[in-house]
């Protein structure tokens, strides 16, 4: 019989980097053998077979989560996935009792961690909580900086474990995308691929747009939010917006490619991230990207591939007046240096890897 895996998390099956990157393990897992399954507070994409939806585990959700149920949805896993819930504990009710049920699961645990307590101001006082310290578990991070924290701070098994991306995504739909937001012809369409949260530095965004706009006036720059505001952020977002440099446009379109293909120019201003999956989607759909310094983005710049920083974006400014093939010869060095570190079909290694390095294998 196919040994099971469930991951579970607040919420699975949308557009959060937390639910893209749980869909990707799940189709490497299968690829191992496994069949898979989820449990979360809110399933987005509606629930599959043998899917359970708790709502107490929801990050609004404010009734407490019943132990024996959520054991009961756990039940005959041979490996349960803690997907971020106990990492970043923004429902606490809800990620003591994943801790406290998971720690008396018999099959193999892997908490794995987008985001770390002590990384979030408002959450540093359950640092001595979270992540959980539970025997025979095994801790993923996504970036090497929070596997040395997690090790300074004398958590055992711990790994790294990246994100891993489709660099041949299937071309989006720019001309349908374009006039779906009504953006125009000559209009060039700067996309911030981000909820509205404090830490995604909207402002920072629209600084760089009016910079930009200062210095390539011949250009008719739009800037594109993806949005939505969460965390409580829609009313700094409105006096943000009244406050504009340059036409908004907020609103998501139908598929990751799609909206990369409709833009001209990925602005990523970020001043905190686990991994920064923008960075790497726009070298894959081809697009040049523009970035703040955030600290993990060295990580992912040191596999050799190259961004803009929004701190000078002269140098951007000439790229893009440089011929198309020598453009086209960036995005294409890009993808080469992308697909040497973080193309998807590796991700099915790198989990068998873990799991074989942990003593796990054979299932």
């Amino acid at each position: 019989m196919a040994p099971n895996a469930v991951t579970v998390s607040f919420r699975l099956g949308g557009d959060d980097g937390v639910s893209v990157e749980a869909r990707k393990w799940s189709h490497a897992l299968e690829q191992l053998g496994f069949t898979t399954r989820r449990v979360a507070g809110v399933l987005e994409d509606g629930p599959a077979t043998d899917d359970v939806e708790i709502a107490e585990l929801a990050l609004d959700a404010t009734a407490p989560v019943d132990p024996a149920a959520l054991a009961a949805a756990l039940a005959g896993a041979d490996l349960v996935i803690v997907d971020n819930i106990c990492s970043l504990p923004l429902n606490v009710d809800a990620a003591r009792a994943v801790a406290a049920v998971v720690a008396g699961h018999p099959g193999k645990i892997v908490l794995r961690h987008h985001d770390l307590p002590w990384q979030r101001r408002n959450l540093e006082a359950l640092e001595r909580e979270f992540p959980p310290r539970i025997a025979g578990a095994l801790h993923a991070t996504i970036n090497l900086r929070s596997r040395r924290e997690l090790e300074a701070r004398g958590y055992e098994s711990v790994t790294t474990i990246h994100n891993y991306f489709d660099l041949d995504p299937p071309p989006g739909d720019r001309a349908g995308t374009r006039a779906q937001f009504g953006f125009g012809d000559d209009d060039f369409v700067l996309l911030q691929p981000a909820r509205a949260i404090v830490r995604k530095n909207v402002p920072g965004g629209f600084r760089f747009a009016q910079r930009f706009q200062q210095l390539a006036p011949d250009r008719r720059v739009r800037y594109w939010l993806s949005g939505p505001a969460e965390d409580g952020y829609g009313p700094t977002l409105e006096r943000i917006l009244e406050r504009a440099p340059v036409p908004i446009t907020l609103g998501r379109a139908a598929r990751a490619v799609d909206a990369y293909a409709a833009t001209d120019l990925v602005v990523f201003p970020s001043t905190w991230e686990g991994f920064g999956n923008p960075v790497i989607e726009s070298i894959a759909c081809r697009r040049a990207c523009v970035a703040y310094p955030y600290p993990v983005l060295a990580e992912i710049v040191a596999a050799g591939v190259r961004v803009f920083t929004t701190e000078r974006p002269e140098p951007l400014v000439r790229f893009l007046a440089e011929p198309a093939a020598v453009r086209e010869q960036y995005f294409e060095t890009n993808v080469h240096r992308a697909r040497l570190s973080f193309a998807l079909d590796e991700l099915p290694d790198a989990l068998d890897k873990a799991f074989t390095t942990a003593g796990w294998t054979p299932w």
